[in-house]
């Protein structure tokens, strides 16, 4: 049997000389070799670099950088140790006016690739970003380990299952390493016994920390790989003592060496059911398993996106879709008629109802499903919504729901997006019927390749 050529000019260890023209959906400097598309993380264009071929096939390959001649003009030179360590930190190496136009740019070639009709004439404003792009995480889900006879906890280098040392991440808040650091004392001195995931064995797995905006109180769960705790009063009692902060613990069981985070069960171990958050004029209570945004001085700047984008009308009925713990279409109560919203998560529609009572709002309800299977109930309900607001994951909306909103023909939608790709596909789909008026993308994540987008969609008129 004769085996293809995967690519006859390269070789797996081979050492060339690139020219970086451009950057990647995943942030990967891009170069040209014998007509070879080269991937090169951390590699920036108008850099020529040397770099160490690591991965061949047909009609690309990937490189490892081993050297540039120069900085280009947008590198950051001083970008954080962890930066070719661990994930969440994958621009930490452009300079940060450049990272904003990027996102921008990574917008317009997803149109360009799904071959919107007229995409070059949408209006894709510049990327708002932050004052100051670091220590904006909120929340951290860092792994625990015993490695070489030290206590490690952080997240997974890049490829692999081994925990680096993260308790100085750049992006997380101060609270939030603060209390890990804390926490990891405070295991060790306990001797509680640590995961070890060749062997299937001992308990404590994950630390999840989420802390208000305020930054004097916080949330924690320990991830489990039993039910039980050993020397959990103890472990309580010390938290409460050294960690005044944190103001209600948890206890999540995960059992196996599954690649989830959380697993299905979530018990109170002490203290308060919620953490209770500000945004704006609006307060909303958060279980441990709570969808909420990460990023919380951004968060205020989307939900202001979006309330202009929709236009809220007194006579509007609102679609809230993919609604999490309701944040969206409680900061739009106020201004419209009713309020209808819809998410998948048990714990998140219970949040999300409890939310509507904290804040005192009356037209506004939640419900457990997925939206492309309560929306067609509603509309046959006699219930004609007159705009929609998306906020789907990164896999995009479901075709189904596209279908009902060309059907039904609400005047406005306004979609939230953290995936260009998949919104190019809707907006493919979608624009069928509706104007694109803009899109106003947004840095929820800065040092990575990740952005957010508000898009806003009106009906066409009929001719």
């Amino acid at each position: 049997m004769i085996l293809p050529v995967i690519n006859e000019h390269l070789k797996i260890g081979q050492t060339i000389t690139l020219t970086i023209k451009k950057l990647g959906i995943n942030g990967e400097g891009i170069g040209y070799w014998k007509k070879t598309l080269i991937f090169v993380p951390w590699a920036l264009p108008t850099e020529t670099i040397q770099c160490q071929i690591t991965q061949v096939q047909a009609n690309f390959a990937r490189g490892k950088l081993l050297s540039y001649q120069k900085p280009g003009p947008q590198r950051n030179l001083q970008a954080p140790a962890l930066a070719q360590q661990v994930g969440g930190l994958e621009l930490a190496h452009l300079k940060y006016p450049a990272q904003l136009h990027y996102k921008q740019e990574m917008i317009a070639e997803a149109f360009r690739h799904f071959h919107l009709p007229q995409w070059r004439h949408y209006d894709i404003r510049p990327t708002i970003g932050m004052e100051d792009p670091w220590h904006y995480r909120n929340k951290a889900q860092f792994s625990i380990r015993q490695q070489d006879g030290h206590l490690v906890c952080g997240l997974f280098q890049t490829g692999t299952q081994t925990v680096v040392d993260s308790l100085e991440m750049p992006t997380q808040s101060s609270l939030t390493l603060h209390i890990l650091q804390q926490l990891l004392s405070i295991i060790s001195q306990l001797q509680l016994p640590i995961y070890d995931p060749q062997q299937n064995s001992g308990i404590l797995k994950t630390l999840i920390v989420r802390q208000d905006q305020a930054g004097s109180q916080a949330q924690l769960t320990f991830v489990t790989n039993s039910r039980k705790l050993p020397r959990k009063r103890e472990l309580l009692d010390q938290i409460q003592v050294q960690i005044p902060e944190v103001t209600g613990i948890f206890q999540n069981f995960n059992p196996g060496s599954t690649s989830l985070i959380w697993g299905n069960e979530t018990k109170k171990l002490w203290g308060q059911d919620y953490l209770t958050e500000t945004l704006g004029d609006y307060q909303y209570q958060l279980s441990p398993r709570a969808f909420f945004q990460l990023n919380p001085h951004q968060t205020l700047k989307l939900y202001a996106q979006v309330r202009q984008a929709l236009k809220p009308q007194t006579n509007d009925i609102v679609v809230d879709a993919y609604a999490g713990v309701g944040t969206i279409g409680i900061s739009l109560a106020h201004q419209v008629q009713q309020v209808l919203g819809s998410e998948i998560i048990p714990e998140a529609v219970a949040d999300a109802n409890l939310n509507v009572q904290l804040n005192q709002l009356s037209n506004i309800n939640y419900e457990l499903g997925a939206t492309e299977e309560l929306y067609p109930q509603w509309l046959q309900q006699g219930i004609r919504p007159t705009a929609v607001v998306v906020d789907p994951p990164r896999t995009g909306l479901a075709t189904s729901l596209s279908n009902y909103l060309l059907q039904s023909q609400p005047a406005k939608i306004v979609y939230t997006s953290c995936n260009p790709a998949t919104l190019a596909r809707d907006l493919k789909l979608l624009s069928k019927k509706y104007r694109i008026d803009f899109i106003q993308p947004l840095d929820m994540f800065p040092q990575t390749p990740h952005v957010e987008s508000v898009t806003r969609l009106t009906l066409r008129t009929k001719k």
